[in-house]
Formats: C-alpha cells, structure tokens, sequence
C-alpha cells in the first residue's frame, strides 16, 4: 500500500468514527463519548499506521509489533477510563459548557470541533509511524521507549485513582482534590498523557540513521499543545473556577499547572517579593 494512501485510508476513517461519536453524544446527551470514541479509535488508527506494509518496505520490522502493541495498551487504558466514567452518567463539563455557549448553534460547531479532533487523531497516528525505525536490531532507546510510556500510563493510572478517591469521599464535596500526584501538578493526567508521547520519538531514534523518524515529534509537540492552551487545561480551569471559586483560585496559586514541581522546589524556584 502507498503511504499516500493509508494516510488518506486513516484519515477519512478517523473522520467516519467522530462523525459516529458526534452522533452517539447528540443522541445520548453525554458528551463522554465523544473522548471514549476518540482514545478508542485513535489508538486502533496508530495500531493499523505500525502494522500496514507500505510501498517499498521489505520485511516485517520488529518495531512495528512494539509500536502497535504500546499504541493499543495506551488506548485500552484511556479509553477505558472514559468509558467507566461515562456509563456512570458523568458528563464532561468542558462539552457542557461548549454546548451553552454556542446555543442553537451547537450541533453544527460541534460537529466540525469532533472532525479536528480526527485531524488530530491522525496526526498522533503519524506519530507512530514515523517510529517505525528499520534498524536491525534493538537499541537502547527502544528500552528507553517502553520504560518512558509505562510510566507515564502508571502515572496517569495513579493520578486518575487518587481523583477517583478523593471525589468518593463525602467530607471532600465541595473542595479541590490537592492529594498525592495532585498536590504537585493541577493537572498530572495530562502531563503524563504528554509524557507518553515522547516514548515514539525515542523508539524512532531519527540520530541513528532514520532521519524521517523526528515526525515522531508530532505527537509530544501537538499534545503539549491541545492539553496545555486549547482543549485541555483552559477550559478545565475555567469549569473548576466556575464550580469552586475562591478555593481553586488559591489552589491556582499554590499549585503549577502542568510541570510536577513539589511544593519545596516552587517556594525556593520562587523569588521572594
């Protein structure tokens, strides 16, 4: 198969699946499937981009089966995740508040916001392309790779279990989850969803002779960019100012947004005024 075309195959499919997810979230009134139908059908087009022969390819490269095997387990983890939390009825709010917002409009502005949400999805399945690297043999940084997406999908499980946790408890009602990994980052989800992206540029090794592998950077370069200034941290934090006021405005303060910097390290980081 050419490249050309299993890019356009990807990418008229990620389109088909949003449009679907756009259709089940009017259908339903939970926009919580719109995420679980993205993690679910993103992973599957990054698992398809490491196994699919292309043009030219001689062999089958060891890599591709890593790559579509850490794809898949990111997906299933997420995906996963989304779908306990939308069975439960939980909407997500930043959708909510979206939908508000653009009023009798909304159908149609979110119908074209899902479809860039499957130009994004494609680019991440790039991302896993551009890793699979030809090389003979295993290096380190493929190590390097799987030790770096493990724990970002560890990291990410514990963040999400201490939420969980913490929201479980009555007495918490009210208040702003500063817990664990949350007491170090006021969104360590998405660090560690960012984090993960960076075991493909690694696997890719593009200073080892595969210089078409630094694509691989699209995936950590366009994640840092949706969770920290578009769709991720923004409008969290918007909701949660909007939902908890005062409380979340003092944990703004005392709290980074994205880096995990302990407490101790931020207040001798920070020059006294």
């Amino acid at each position: 198969m050419s490249l050309v075309l299993l890019i356009l195959l990807l990418g008229v499919a990620l389109c088909v699946l949003m449009a679907g997810a756009w259709l089940v979230a009017t259908r339903t009134g939970n926009c919580g499937w719109v995420d679980t139908i993205w993690s679910a059908s993103t992973g599957a087009a990054a698992v398809v981009a490491a196994l699919a022969p292309i043009e030219g390819q001689v062999g089958f490269w060891p890599r591709q089966l890593l790559l579509a095997v850490l794809a898949g387990l990111w997906s299933a983890r997420l995906a996963g995740h989304i779908l306990q939390r939308t069975l439960a009825g939980h909407d997500d709010p930043r959708y909510a508040h979206l939908k508000r917002e653009w009023g009798a409009d909304a159908p149609r502005r979110m119908f074209q916001f899902l479809q860039s949400q499957a130009i994004a999805g494609l680019f991440l399945a790039l991302c896993v392309m551009a890793a699979r690297n030809p090389s003979q043999g295993w290096m380190l940084s493929d190590v390097a790779g799987v030790v770096v997406l493990a724990i970002a999908v560890l990291g990410e499980g514990v963040a999400d279990r201490q939420l969980a946790r913490f929201r479980a408890d009555p007495r918490n009602k009210g208040r702003v989850c500063d817990v664990g990994l949350w007491g170090v980052s006021r969104h360590p989800n998405y660090f560690f969803e960012w984090l993960g992206w960076w075991a493909y540029p690694l696997i890719a090794a593009p200073w080892a002779g595969h210089p078409w592998g630094l694509l691989a950077l699209l995936g950590p370069a366009m994640m840092y960019w949706v969770l920290v200034h578009a769709s991720g941290i923004p409008p969290t934090e918007a909701h949660m100012l909007r939902s908890r006021g005062a409380a979340f405005a003092a944990y703004q303060a005392r709290v980074n947004a994205f880096w995990p910097i302990p407490r101790a390290i931020k207040r001798f980081a920070t020059p006294a005024e």
